[in-house]
């Protein structure tokens, strides 16, 4: 069996997916391209041997040859994309954040449910080796009872302007920081129940008039149902690279995911300067996740199983990214 693929949206993030499907996993194929720009779509089409493009997602719905859809596109065209795609009963990847509000994730899970697909969102970090490894660690107890988590999102460089209008992105604790709420959420065994969060424009003051409510920095402070405490620092465009941390208090340990670092060689020169290069780009340091989250959806196609991190991981993350923005407007503590 050959899963038949439609990307939709030929982005960063969807090309990264949909090279996965169509190069490195074993039994999938992207047969469709759909974009609103026709040179993007045709041009993605030829990279991924694709035999159609569109440039229009409902003649695609009608007409292509695939089974399943991969959702590349702007956060602000997923709930349109998703609700279509399972009316037409296509099982749906769909990078992260899931959407922009609550009610078009409500929506989103009605049409899943509804049409019984298969759903899964891409929040990579779940099949990252080393948050598998920090779990299994968390679980064994060898830090014994986890009581605060804090987790450092950063994205190098600015997105397109369609990122700075709240209303299209939610903003940088939608677009970066979505991952750090969910394996935050994940690792704790716990939803989020109130925010407090701060955020400012401090490197882009060509939004300021166009975007008042535009921020490029932000903090916020958790507490989660059991009873954690947490605090994510997110910023983009961070300039020097992609940063991605994390530390787990324990009640008798700590420990820590991820490192400034990208490989383990130091330089020590002859001017007595320390020299390590540093993480690049999410596509590199995930480079792995993003292949082994890519296997675990076509297996459950194939095999008739529900995906490890579906809908309801996505509205989740929704959830909190909608109230700390809130947080941010009213200078106050939402509680979810």
């Amino acid at each position: 069996m050959t899963v038949k693929i439609c990307l939709i949206g030929a982005g960063r993030a969807g090309m990264v997916d949909a090279k996965n499907f169509e190069f490195n996993v074993e039994y999938s194929s992207v047969t469709t391209v759909v974009d609103v720009s026709e040179q993007n779509a045709k041009e993605a089409a030829k990279k991924l041997r694709a035999e159609d493009y569109y440039t229009d997602l409902d003649k695609a719905l009608e007409e292509g040859d695939f089974d399943v859809v991969c959702i590349g596109a702007p956060t602000f065209a997923h709930s349109e994309a998703v609700i279509k795609a399972a009316k037409a009963g296509k099982d749906i990847f769909c990078e992260k954040p899931l959407t922009i509000t609550v009610k078009e994730a409500d929506e989103m899970k009605d049409a899943i449910n509804k049409n019984n697909v298969k759903f899964q969102i891409g929040f990579m970090r779940r099949f990252d080796k080393n948050f598998l490894r920090a779990q299994e660690i968390i679980e064994k107890g060898n830090i014994g009872e986890p009581l605060l988590i804090k987790s450092v999102g950063r994205g190098p460089g600015l997105p397109p302007e369609w990122y700075a209008d709240l209303n299209k992105s939610n903003g940088l604790l939608a677009e970066v920081n979505s991952h750090d709420f969910d394996s935050m959420m994940w690792l704790a065994k716990s939803n989020i129940k109130e925010v407090y969060a701060k955020g400012d424009n401090f490197k882009t003051p060509q939004y300021e008039e166009k975007y008042p409510d535009f921020y490029d920095v932000a903090t916020v402070n958790l507490e989660f149902d059991n009873g954690m405490l947490g605090l994510v620092d997110g910023a983009c465009p961070a300039t020097y690279g992609y940063d991605a941390r994390m530390e787990i208090l324990g009640s008798e340990g700590m420990l820590q995911i991820g490192t400034k670092e990208s490989h383990s060689v130091l330089t020590w020169n002859k001017d007595s300067k320390l020299v390590q290069d540093g993480n690049e780009s999410w596509r590199i340091l995930f480079k792995d996740a993003y292949l082994k989250e890519a296997k675990h959806f076509i297996d459950c196609i194939i095999n008739d199983k529900e995906p490890k991190v579906g809908i309801e991981a996505g509205k989740e993350a929704v959830k909190v990214v909608v109230a700390a923005n809130e947080s941010i407007k009213s200078g106050k503590p939402v509680n979810l």
